[in-house]
């Protein structure tokens, strides 16, 4: 292997290594176990400092082996020297998973240095507590929108429409036409749907034995409990501006646990650019993304084995999530920054040309030529103050645990980049997120908002809520098509609050219609007079009917909703049992800050059980059907929304007297 690699980099053909050319298939190198390491044995690592993207070899000095007892990982403590050593300062963060061989034997990965301390010794991962990832159980990307080969499905084709053709062509020598009978096309079909089946089959029984021989494996195997640095989880980002960044720093790391770093993002032509036939060889600079695109959210690091399309790299966790869904990208080391304790190797994420499926303590491994579901994220932002509109795209990786805050953070980023400055501004935020999580294929949503400090805040609210519940999907894992944002930011504050809502008749019968003539006060405007029409429930009983005059946003406080703002865990019996799609439906349906909101008032004056019975006799008498939950003077019986151009943001009441004879 050493002597392999030194030939290559004689004749530079290293510089080929993250082409789009095909290479020959990389085989497994030869390895040694980490209780066959001994003191004072001497090896070589290789990795990518420059542009070049040279692979460059260091000497490594093995000092010890660093076991902590059962359940611990062992550790190979090691010493760095050389050139390249004194030329990048020690070893430096992305060097993580450079290989390291011992008389031909890959022993391990470059893992970890000493915190505060020589940027020279470090501790290398035993390469047989990283191999055991390529047989971890692979749960994720099993959603039915599965991504497609598009290079091999044009090739199929045209080979496919070259062989009809040829057919055809005989087919007409012969003097036969070219005719397909209905019954013909149905057979086919069902052969298809058969084969597709089949294929399924055979995969899930495959998934089934691998996962059932990795579950007698150790999952996930402890960090060593030594001086050694743990490295802080780092995640690196493109396309963020400094308040971008500081939004989605708060929904991924609220307690602060991760450094959060710049990363050079892929060229628009990359960006676009998925390389089906890439290869990687021990040493090349990789990458891991959680999204792609016009925003980019991952890290890059060293490749440490390779075993035909499988790899292994860094030789410590990315995000320490077990078995993940993330892009594997070819990676452009630019340079290095020397630093006692925080030197780094500068790279950026170039072409996907993989999938990442497990990121462990030992590292992260994936599988070239296999591609994550992907979740596509379309923004438009439009600054009606600036006069300006931009369109952002990314791609964020199926996650789960991710795609929440990734939604609303690049939708965040989009927003703040285009309007530049968000303090007392106003947004229109709407949303499409098409999903079989719903009967009708998609989940929309559009609202108005409005922050004295920064608007942006609160507007994604909305978005990440619909994506958290989808993605929490309790009776399956739902399928994400894509997300449409379009955002419409002014630099005015559009609210107003309610003045008054005089009903046109004060005694009126169930089903008859009021209509209040309502008066509300927009922000420095003159007063404006709105006729807003409330139909009474036929279920509603006699006496009072209490209403509340208020906007969309301001539902009245419950309760439970009292023990949920105090930041008391509870969950009401009716939230408990509602479906994914009973949810979404919920927050489609729910009051929209722009809207004025007629219903009766949450707190009601007690029915008698008599008045009850007298309601249910005349419904019933009328062929009506009686749900005794609307004479309570539940909000859902009785309700009008009024759209108007401003946030209202107060309530008034008004009251009514039922007579039902």
């Amino acid at each position: 292997m050493r002597t392999y690699i030194k030939k290559m980099l004689v004749s530079g053909l290293t510089a080929l290594f993250l082409s789009a050319q095909a290479l020959p298939v990389w085989a497994m190198d030869p390895i040694l176990a980490h209780d066959q390491i001994r003191e004072g044995m001497t090896g070589t690592a290789y990795t990518v400092i420059d542009s070049s993207g040279e692979l460059r070899d260091f000497q490594v000095d093995i000092i010890g082996l660093v076991d902590n007892g059962k359940g611990s990982q062992p550790m190979i403590m090691a010493k760095a020297s050389g050139p390249v050593i004194e030329q990048t300062g020690g070893i430096l963060q992305g060097m993580s998973g450079s290989p390291v061989y011992v008389d031909g034997y890959l022993i391990g990965a470059v893992a970890a240095g000493i915190k505060e301390m020589t940027p020279y010794t470090f501790f290398i991962t035993p390469i047989d507590e990283m191999t055991p990832l390529w047989k971890m159980p692979d749960r994720k990307n099993k959603t039915r929108i599965h991504t497609i080969d598009i290079k091999k499905a044009a090739e199929n084709a045209a080979k496919a429409k070259a062989e009809k053709e040829k057919k055809r062509k005989e087919r007409e020598a012969n003097g036969a036409k070219d005719t397909v009978y209905g019954d013909e096309l149905v057979s086919r079909a069902r052969e298809a749907v058969a084969a597709d089946k089949k294929a399924a089959a055979a995969k899930d029984e495959e998934a089934s034995v691998e996962e059932a021989a990795a579950e007698t494996a150790s999952d996930e195997t402890k960090a060593a409990d030594t001086a050694k640095a743990e490295p802080k989880d780092v995640m690196y980002f493109s396309g963020f501006n400094q308040a971008g960044l500081d939004f989605l720093q708060k929904q991924i790391d609220p307690q602060g646990t991760m450094e959060f770093l710049p990363m050079g993002a892929p060229t628009m032509a990359e960006a676009q650019k998925t390389v089906y036939n890439a290869s990687l060889v021990p040493g090349s600079a990789v990458g891991v993304a959680v999204a792609y695109g016009d925003f980019a959210v991952g890290a890059t690091g060293t490749v440490t084995a390779v075993d035909g399309k499988k790899i292994l790299a860094f030789g410590h966790p990315f995000l320490h999530r077990g078995n993940v869904n993330y892009f594997m990208t070819d990676a452009k080391v630019v340079g290095t920054i020397s630093g006692q304790s925080n030197g780094m190797k500068i790279a950026s994420i170039g072409n996907i040309i993989g999938r990442i499926n497990q990121d462990r303590a030992t590292g992260i491994a994936g599988v070239l030529g296999k591609f994550p579901t992907v979740v596509p994220i379309k923004v438009k932002v439009t600054d009606k103050s600036l006069g300006r509109t931009a369109d952002y795209n990314a791609r964020i990786a199926y996650d789960e645990d991710f795609l929440p805050q990734l939604s609303g953070g690049i939708a965040y980023a989009a927003l703040s980049k285009t309007a530049d400055d968000l303090s007392a501004g106003t947004a229109e935020v709407g949303f499409t997120i098409r999903t079989d999580a719903v009967a009708s294929g998609k989940v929309e949503r559009k609202n108005m908002f409005y922050n004295a400090s920064d608007v942006g805040q609160i507007a994604m609210a909305e978005l990440m809520q619909a994506m958290n519940v989808i993605s929490q999907n309790k009776e399956k894992e739902s399928d994400i098509i894509d997300v449409q944002v379009n955002i419409d930011v002014d630099s005015n504050r559009k609210t107003a609050s309610l003045i008054s809502a005089i009903p046109d008749k004060k005694t009126v019968k169930p089903g008859e219609t009021v209509n209040f003539t309502t008066t509300i006060k927009p922000y420095r405007k003159a007063k404006e007079t709105l006729v807003i029409p409330f139909t009474v429930p036929e279920s509603q009983p006699s006496g009072p009917m209490n209403l509340d005059i208020r906007g969309g946003g301001l539902v009245p406080a419950t309760a439970l909703m009292l023990l949920q703002q105090s930041g008391v865990d509870v969950v009401s019996e009716e939230d408990s049992k509602q479906t994914t799609e009973d949810k979404l439906k919920n927050l489609q349906e729910t009051g929209r800050n722009n809207e004025v909101i007629i219903a009766p008032s949450q707190v009601q004056k007690p029915v008698s059980a008599s008045a009850q019975r007298r309601a249910m006799q005349a419904m019933q008498a009328k062929g009506h059907k009686v749900d005794l939950l609307g004479l309570q003077g539940k909000e859902s019986a009785g309700k009008t929304k009024f759209a108007t151009n401003y946030i209202i943001d107060n309530v008034v009441h008004s009251t009514l007297t039922i007579a039902r004879n």
